[in-house]
Formats: structure tokens, C-alpha cells, sequence
């Protein structure tokens, strides 16, 4: 009986020990299964608490535009990191309006005094593309009021100029005044519901200008992707200026080609924004180090290649437009940003694992620039990251490999829809 209760008595102590873990925490399940951000410290942080960024898509309503300050605000290292739409947009319509004036001569093709253009929309629901389509109508003047905002709705076709959603602009140049028309516009959505889609616009092209390609004087583009596919199809071959934005690579190199111009968003200073604020929240340092203040490796923005405003928890880049004047600084749309190229020291900053998705991994910009800048910056800010492509067609695309979010210490988010804030904070909610 005696040895029995001993026997009894040290299994006991085996099992106490094993569950409450040796001195120096190797066994403490508490402190492994949860939370890697915080393993060193033995500390659990909730996922709801870990650092979170929306990048490239804000979260707002697609109807109206509204911030979404909820997701906004989700925690106290929530940020949204893109660009300045607005200053983007006007800038890329006043490109367009400057290269019709220079080349007033030779741009009406038809001689018809009609200076007839073509638009591309990517998503009439992201506020981006809203953005660059009253940007183009605003500088051209063919933008018509609605809500107290130029409306940004596809017309369809306008070869006679009888649209309701869009007026005629005009233009003096020479000595003589010109009718500025929208010819056509639509939104570029394929069969499975993706937008901003290349193909699309390249069919798209291919039907109008059989319609009327002899109208049509200038094709924009709300991106370079469908602008490139345009380009290729027809508006190369037929000499018709092509304008885009994102300054992607071979949308920079085509405009020795006659591609009229793209507008550069500072995707290197962006992809830099994005993985920076996880950085410093993960080191529990101000949000502005390494950005608007110089970190310890020198790395630090100017004021002329960023803005951020602290009632939206929004940083935006600057926008810079790309034309044959100046095209040739920017042939490299992937070279990390000279001024924020230093190496963090691991010592002081050590590797963090960071969960990124790409809305859609077939998207021109976010796939041939944006991902590959991040991973040059991963390196330099010591951040080990999954990179999660989607469809772009469904948000539980991308969701359903948020499967354990306590493996990973920070998040940074790129939704389909910019509505859809909450199918991700549910997740970390949990």
C-alpha cells in the first residue's frame, strides 16, 4: 500500500510539472500556442490587439465614399496606408489637357473639330477610380454635377454627344476653340465579376473603335493595365495617345512608344508606408520614426512625398506625373526608395511575422510592383511575411486562409471591396 500511494503521489508531481512548465518556459503551452509577437516577454496579445494596416483599398462605403472610421480605428495600431486620390486624379487630368493643347495640330484625327476620348473604368465602387474619373471629366470639362460631386457613373456610348451624366467640354488652342466629347466609357468587369480587368478593356477598345474609331482622339485609362491592353490592341498601331496611371514598368517604357503618359503613386514610398507602420508598432515605438522622423539607420521621408492626416489614421504618397519629359526616371518601378533603403539592426529589431494579402494576384500594379517593392523592404525591415493572392472576385477568397491568426504578430490587409472591413476584423475579433 505504501508504495502504491508513492507511486501514486509522483505521478502526480510529474504531471503538475509538466503543465506548469520548467524555469525557463519551455514547456508553457500559455505563452507558444497564441501569440509569436510576444513569445520573448511570455505575454499574449489578442488578435484584435495586434498591429493592422489597410493598404492600397480604404475601407469606405463604395456607395458614397464615407470613411469607414470603425475599421479605421479597429485598435491603437490600426493605420490605412495608399495615396492621395484627389491630388493623384486632378493631376492625371491636367496631363491629359496639356498634351491635347501641345499637340492641338495633329490630335484631332478626323479634322471634325471634336476632340472625342474613350474611358476605362476600373470599379465603380473603389474610390480610386471614382476619384480619376471626375478627375479626367473635371479637367476636360465634361463632368456634370451630382450630389455636389462630379458624376462618376460609365455613360456607355456618346458618340452624339446626348448623355445626361456627361456634358462636352471645350478647348482653345491655335486660335480656335474645340468640343471635348466622351465618346464612351465603362467599367471593366469580366464574366466572373473581377474588375479593373485588362482583357476586358482590350475588348472594350476593340468594339469601339470598329464603332467609331475614326472619333476617337485620346484613350485614358484608370489604371495602366487596362491602358496597356488598349494601347497593344489598337491605340499603338493607330497613334491615338494613351493615358494611365500607376507608372508600371512597361507602361513608363511604351511611352517612347506613344504612350501618352502615366501618373507615378509613389508605390515605393507606399509598399515602405505599409510595412513601417507594423515595424514600429511591433517595437512599440512612435508611428512617425523611420518616416517623418529619422530612425536609427537614417531612414526618413520628406514632407513632399507624403502626407498623413491623423483624424483618417491615413498616410497617402504623393502623386507625380510621367511624361515623355521625364519618363526615364522612372524605368524602374520596383528600386526600393534611396532615402528608406538603410537595413534595420535585427538586434534592435528582430524578425516579426507579418500576414499580407493581395486582393487579386492577377492585378497589374499591386502584382508586378507593389508585392515585389514589399518584398525588398521585408528584408531591410526585418519582417518575415506571408504574401496571400486572391481572386479579386470574393472576399472569402482571401479570408478563408485566415484560418490562425495567432501565428502571426501583425496584419496588413488589401480588400476586394472596400466595404468589407468587417469580414476581416470578425476574424480577429474571435
Amino acid at each position: 500500500m505504501v508504495a502504491l500511494t508513492m507511486a501514486v503521489l509522483l505521478s502526480l508531481s510529474t504531471v503538475a510539472c509538466g503543465s506548469g512548465g520548467t524555469t525557463d518556459g519551455s514547456n508553457d503551452t500559455s505563452t507558444q500556442s497564441t501569440d509569436s509577437a510576444n513569445k520573448d516577454s511570455g505575454t499574449t496579445v489578442a488578435n484584435k490587439d495586434k498591429p493592422l494596416v489597410w493598404f492600397n483599398r480604404q475601407p469606405s462605403n463604395s456607395s458614397t465614399g464615407e470613411l469607414d472610421m470603425t475599421a479605421l480605428s479597429f485598435n491603437k495600431d490600426t493605420y490605412y496606408v495608399g495615396f492621395d486620390a484627389n491630388q493623384g486624379a486632378e493631376l492625371q487630368g491636367t496631363m491629359v489637357r496639356d498634351y491635347i493643347e501641345k499637340n492641338i495640330d495633329t490630335i484631332d484625327r478626323n479634322g471634325d473639330g471634336v476632340i472625342g476620348y474613350v474611358l476605362a473604368i476600373g470599379d465603380i465602387g473603389h474610390n480610386d477610380s471614382i476619384a480619376r474619373t471626375r478627375g479626367v471629366r473635371k479637367a476636360l470639362g465634361t463632368g456634370v454635377e451630382k450630389d455636389g460631386n462630379i458624376n462618376s457613373d460609365p455613360i456607355g456610348t456618346n458618340t452624339d454627344g446626348s448623355s445626361k451624366i456627361v456634358q462636352d467640354g471645350s478647348i482653345e488652342a491655335g486660335g480656335k476653340t474645340y468640343v471635348v466629347r466622351e465618346l464612351a466609357s465603362q467599367e471593366m468587369k469580366n464574366s466572373a465579376g473581377a474588375t479593373w480587368d485588362a482583357a476586358t478593356a482590350g475588348n472594350a477598345i476593340g468594339t469601339w473603335s470598329s464603332s467609331f474609331g475614326k472619333d476617337i482622339d485620346v484613350v485614358i485609362s484608370n489604371n495602366d493595365g487596362m491602358g496597356m491592353s488598349m494601347f497593344n490592341a489598337w491605340s499603338k498601331d493607330n497613334k491615338v495617345p494613351t493615358f494611365g496611371y500607376d507608372a508600371n514598368n512597361d507602361a513608363v517604357a511604351a511611352i517612347a512608344e506613344g504612350y501618352g503618359g502615366t501618373i507615378s503613386q509613389h508605390a515605393d514610398v507606399q509598399a515602405y508606408l505599409t510595412l513601417r507602420v507594423l515595424r514600429n508598432a511591433l517595437d512599440g515605438v512612435d508611428v512617425d520614426t523611420g518616416i517623418g522622423t529619422a530612425d536609427e539607420a537614417g531612414n526618413v521621408l520628406s514632407d513632399d512625398v507624403y502626407v498623413y492626416r491623423e483624424e483618417e489614421r491615413s498616410y497617402y504618397a504623393l502623386n507625380v506625373a510621367v511624361t515623355a519629359d521625364n519618363y526615364q526616371d522612372f524605368t524602374d518601378s520596383t528600386k526600393v526608395y534611396e532615402p528608406v533603403s538603410k537595413q534595420l539592426d535585427a538586434s534592435s529589431h528582430p524578425t516579426k511575422k507579418v500576414w499580407l494579402n493581395i486582393y487579386n494576384a492577377s492585378d497589374n500594379f499591386l502584382s508586378s510592383t507593389y508585392q515585389p517593392l514589399l518584398q525588398n523592404y521585408d528584408d531591410l525591415l526585418n519582417l518575415e511575411v506571408d504574401y496571400i493572392g486572391g481572386d479579386g472576385q470574393t472576399e472569402s477568397n482571401i479570408t478563408n486562409r485566415l484560418g490562425n491568426p495567432s501565428q502571426y504578430d501583425a496584419f496588413a490587409i488589401n480588400m476586394v471591396k472596400t466595404d468589407n472591413a468587417a469580414s476581416y476584423t470578425a476574424l480577429l475579433n474571435q
